[in-house]
């Protein structure tokens, strides 16, 4: 889907932000954890909507922002419009010290000159006309604050923003509720709305049902903005968990079954919920050229991987063959991004799964393709992998035990081990894998032993033969 560019929202009040704005968040934007173009220069923004939530002629102001991000294109990509990010900006004469970290900069021109900007979620009152706004359904310019007919939301949450580094930014509200705002957005239907909605529909209890969400734009393809769900207080989170659990020299396996378990009950709900495809020979031609060609790539750019390109390959051609013969899967709607950070195991034991968006830097229509189950299988099995290497010294057997007792939850309640279907769980692996490598010798060059032992594993090992990948 095209992403459009037009500009809707702004109003006359409103119409100047940018030329008080634009040199502040030319520096300030690259800086944030969620701002996906490190590495190159702002050079622009196209306004696409801008919303007055709190005028500034009080003690404090408050401003929605959509804008449009340019910077120089990325060699030999294709021509892109930027990305649109979406910024919540506070104004004051001059910021408290408990906001400092929050800064933005101090306005020099336009129609803010002589104010402080900032990052309003830091702050208690601008995150408090949010959940006020979806409380009550409001219609505030552009923005659509909806809320689920059967959800209640209280007035007088305190809110708190969590501080944790993330793609997105959350703002928990008296431990009740939690509202997931989203930074780089596109119009269209998010998963990370539409397969909690439809989970919530079909009673499945292991993801917490959206309370209320906002949107901008018209429809049918509304950009969707942020997602208020309930708060699973006392949580763990699933990569903690496992982290100390490690240090303690604790095993992990009756955790690790009852995610497996968790998985296949979301999976199953899913199945239920939204339409699921066949993928015969033309479909699996297409994803099997789809991995080789992300392997192609990833040799290019990390030449660690040449030792292992021909193993690698082979398992992606063993899957192609496999589908020439007749073979077929089934493919449904998925987690798409499922790793132990993507789980929550409450007080009482019970594992919840979050975080629907996908992969954010995939387009929005691939995130909403139907894809075989095993790939979320696949990145927990991954996650393991890399949990177990956090560990010192590393500890492989922990990482094995925890695969193995994940696979058979998930058999408990699907009927069916994914081990008993090793080749394309090894090609999801591997395309795992291989984009763990990338990623890492890109970021974190420290951290590329992880997949980098992954892909020797997974490049010489035989399938339809290695213990772990049997029942």
């Amino acid at each position: 889907m095209a992403e459009t560019v037009t500009t809707f929202g702004t109003d006359r009040t409103t119409g100047h932000l940018l030329t008080s704005l634009d040199p502040l968040l030319r520096e300030w934007l690259p800086r944030q954890r969620w701002f996906a173009g490190k590495g190159r220069p702002v050079t622009g923004f196209t306004q696409v909507a801008v919303t007055e939530l709190l005028p500034p002629d009080g003690r404090l102001g408050l401003y929605h922002l959509l804008l449009r991000v340019h910077q120089p294109p990325v060699l030999g990509a294709p021509p892109h419009p930027g990305d649109c990010y979406q910024l919540l900006i506070g104004v004051r004469e001059a910021l408290p010290p408990r906001l400092a970290p929050a800064l933005i900069g101090h306005v020099e021109q336009g129609p803010l000159a002589g104010r402080t900007v900032y990052e309003a979620l830091y702050d208690p009152r601008p995150a408090e006309v949010l959940l006020e706004a979806l409380r009550t359904r409001a219609r505030i310019g552009g923005l659509r604050f909806e809320r689920a007919p059967d959800q209640e939301i209280r007035d007088g949450l305190v809110p708190r923003l969590m501080t944790a580094e993330q793609s997105n930014s959350s703002v928990v509200y008296g431990d009740t509720f939690i509202l997931k705002l989203l930074r780089r957005v596109v119009p269209g239907v998010n998963p990370d709305l539409e397969l909690p909605l439809a989970l919530a529909r079909e009673g499945c209890a292991r993801v917490p049902a959206p309370a209320a969400w906002l949107l901008a734009g018209p429809d049918p393809e509304p950009y969707v903005l942020a997602v208020l769900q309930p708060f699973v207080s006392g949580a763990d989170d699933g990569w903690e968990l496992a982290l100390r659990e490690l240090a303690k020299g604790e095993d992990f396996v009756a955790e690790a079954r009852a995610l497996g378990r968790a998985t296949a009950e979301v999976h199953t709900a899913l199945a239920r919920a939204l339409p699921a495809v066949t993928l015969g020979q033309a479909q699996l031609r297409l994803l099997v050229d789809g991995m080789t060609e992300r392997l192609e790539a990833a040799v290019r750019a990390v030449p660690a991987l040449l030792p292992y390109e021909r193993g690698l390959r082979s398992a992606f051609e063993a899957l192609r063959d496999l589908a020439a013969e007749g073979h077929s899967w089934t493919a449904q709607r998925v987690h798409g991004d499922l790793h132990l950070g993507q789980c929550l195991r409450s007080p009482s034991g019970a594992w919840s799964l979050i975080d629907f968006e996908g992969e954010p830097a995939r387009p929005l229509a691939e995130r909403r393709m139907p894809q075989p189950p095993v790939r979320d299988i696949a990145g927990m099995l991954r996650s393991f992998d890399y949990a177990a290497h956090s560990a010192n010294p590393p500890a492989p057997d922990w990482a094995r035990h925890c695969r193995s007792a994940y696979c058979s939850g998930y058999a408990e309640v699907a009927g069916r081990d994914p081990r008993t279907d090793p080749v394309l769980l090894r090609a999801y692996e591997i395309d795992k894998a291989v984009y763990e490598v990338v990623y890492e010798a890109r970021h974190r060059p420290d951290w590329l032993p992880v997949p980098l032992a992954a892909v020797r594993r997974l490049a010489t090992s035989d399938p339809t033969l290695a213990r772990e990948n049997r029942p």
